[in-house]
């Protein structure tokens, strides 16, 4: 901050009004002007090393150090050794975490057709997207049995014990029930008969309780039932919209992931271009380094022997210090390029991918505008997905106000029962009670069946059903929208890619041709300079505009690739079905209007 204050204060005392005589100009013949201007300059310097350090110091030869490039960046480099086989391909396991190894990750060689085919095998987001649709297909078959009856079968054994005891603080023999609770002696009395004809005694009544009766008694046994039945929706408005419905979801899944292979060819296309464009560039970068150290020779070679002066060779230090910055950081990307393709192919963790095709022009564009944007929106999945959404919610709309409909049903149970029960450890309390119902050893079996109709109809609900129905409404509205949305998002896109197609092809006209001038220029400058005829600055000059005619032609080369593979986004047709076979083959070249369900 020093060197700053230092600077601000002389340029505020300079703000202030003083009055004095203005400078001039010329002091006759003396030195002082110049000597004023280089102190100024001194000043501006130290502030400069001040505030970003010092340039390092001159060696003996007038030669700087060249930097060691760091070892990790150098490793994620290499060239490839092999091109990347399938089993080198097969993606992680989907829970499992890179561990220590100890061993270098190896470098295969991929092409863009072979890149492409790993990514729609592998893509975690695409399978994703299968799985989705497989999902949704199990749902509406699982909807649609919904037509037919449900059988079921039931079945329930029991095991069972109990005790209790039955207790009558009163008699029953005064209600006037018969003989059957009359006591002992009472009229009209139980007659005890022999053979049926001979009254020979008489007794209580089976079924008599005297008052302060009772009886204890423990019972076990086993209870079991099992049958058949059956339910069947004769009516039910809201089945066929809820069935419907669900396949409407299931297109909307398999339109997005038609939409979603576009979206992956066009992700791992433009990786892979770019790390095409990366590996030139390091190889430009490269290539300018080594120039760099030839020029630097020769000029080294002309200051020993007087021919240049020494800001020459300073200049050429410079111009190697910059370039050697450019190779670094092309080396950086070249393995940033290489870590966002194999993100997108999901390749194992030791497996690092490296461009194995050359740069190719991709072919001419075979539509016009007009034809590439009708192309692009007939039966473009996208855009069918939100239609799919639409129909989906219209018929969610029908299977909501279904509600408030009537509902028939079908039901029919047959069956059989059996069960088993013991009674013992019997006590009688008082004088006893209710021995005629309680049998030592009980067996009971039998069946049963029943038929019917069920009728529900719901007549009031708080108006559940319509603001319901009034919320799908509402989102089918939005659906709309965000077709409109699309439609013109997809205008701008194609739009752009087509007319940054054109520019790109142009560009690379241009380009070419300052390659080539470029070229003959940089030769030129370099004879001239070796001669003396030319100076430094004017080699620098030359070679800058060389290396940046190499790159703008290798730029404008990778954009026509691009903006072709952002055009085939758009066209490519894609299936729908997640087990159909997935072009690879990224090209419309020779396809007709027809072809492309164009008139």
């Amino acid at each position: 901050m020093i060197p700053i204050v230092g600077l601000v204060v002389p340029a505020a005392s300079k703000a202030t009004p003083v009055a004095e005589t203005p400078a001039r100009l010329n002091y006759g013949g003396n030195t002082y002007q110049l000597e004023r201007t280089w102190n100024r300059l001194n000043q501006q310097l130290d502030s400069l090393d001040t505030l970003l350090g010092p340039a390092p110091e001159l060696d003996q030869s007038d030669n700087l150090k060249t930097p060691e490039l760091p070892s990790n960046l150098m490793d994620a480099n290499r060239p490839a050794n092999e091109a990347l086989s399938r089993e080198d391909s097969l993606p992680d396991a989907p829970l499992s975490l890179p561990g220590l190894t100890g061993q270098k990750s190896k470098v295969k060689s991929v092409s863009l057709q072979q890149a492409i085919s790993i990514a729609f095998r592998n893509n975690p987001e695409l399978q994703i997207q299968r799985d989705r649709i497989a999902a949704q297909g199990a749902t509406v078959a699982s909807l649609s049995g919904a037509y037919w009856p449900t059988i079921s079968v039931f079945a329930d054994l029991e095991g069972f014990q109990n005790g209790g005891t039955t207790f009558s603080p009163y008699g029953n023999n005064s209600f006037g029930f018969g003989p059957l609770f009359a006591k002992d002696g009472q009229t009209p009395n139980f007659a005890l008969t022999k053979n049926g004809d001979n009254v020979s005694n008489s007794s209580a009544g089976p079924f008599y309780v005297p008052a302060g009766g009772g009886l204890y008694a423990n019972s076990n046994g086993v209870d079991s039932q099992a049958g058949l039945q059956l339910n069947y929706a004769l009516v039910d408005f809201a089945r066929t919209p809820r069935v419907r419905s669900a396949d409407a979801k299931l297109q909307q899944f398999e339109q997005q992931y038609a939409n979603q292979l576009r979206a992956l060819q066009l992700e791992v296309s433009e990786a892979y271009y770019q790390l095409q464009l990366n590996e030139q560039l390091v190889r430009i970068r490269d290539a300018v380094v080594r120039t760099d150290l030839i020029v630097l020779e020769d000029t080294l070679n002309l200051k020993q022997a007087g021919l240049v002066p020494r800001v020459d060779l300073l200049r050429r230090n410079a111009t190697l210090a910059t370039d050697q910055e450019e190779l670094i950081q092309a080396l950086a990307d070249r393995a940033v390029s290489r870590r966002a393709l194999w993100t997108l192919l999901n390749l194992p963790a030791n497996v690092v991918p490296s461009a194995g095709d050359a740069i190719r022009l991709a072919p001419a564009w075979p539509l016009s505008l007009e034809q590439s944007l009708l192309a692009a929106y007939n039966s473009n999945p996208e855009l069918d997905a939100i239609l799919a959404t639409r129909r989906a919610l219209a018929l969610q709309q029908d299977e909501a106000a279904a509600q408030l409909l009537p509902k028939l049903s079908l039901f029919a149970s047959i069956g059989g029962l059996a069960s088993v029960e013991r009674t013992f450890n019997i006590s009688l309390l008082g004088d006893g009670c209710c021995g005629s119902t309680f049998l030592p050893l009980e067996q009971e079996a039998g069946y049963d069946w029943s038929v019917g109709l069920a009728f529900n109809w719901m007549i009031f609900n708080a108006g559940a059903t319509a603001n319901a129905v009034k919320a799908l409404s509402l989102q089918e509205q939005a659906a709309s929208q965000s077709y409109a949305a699309t439609r013109n998002s997809i205008r701008l896109r194609l739009e752009r890619a087509f007319l940054n197609h054109e520019a790109s092809l142009a560009k690379l006209v241009s380009a070419r041709r300052a390659v080539g001038a470029s070229k003959e220029a940089f030769r030129d400058s370099t004879l001239r300079y070796k001669t003396g005829l030319t100076n430094e600055i004017d080699l620098s000059v030359t070679q800058t505009q060389l290396v940046n005619s190499l790159v703008n032609r290798l730029i404008a080369t990778v954009d026509v690739n691009v903006t072709y593979a952002q055009l085939l986004r758009e066209l490519l047709p894609m299936p729908l079905d997640p087990n159909s076979t997935v072009p690879t083959e990224l090209t419309l070249e020779g396809f007709s209007l027809r072809e492309l369900n164009q008139p």
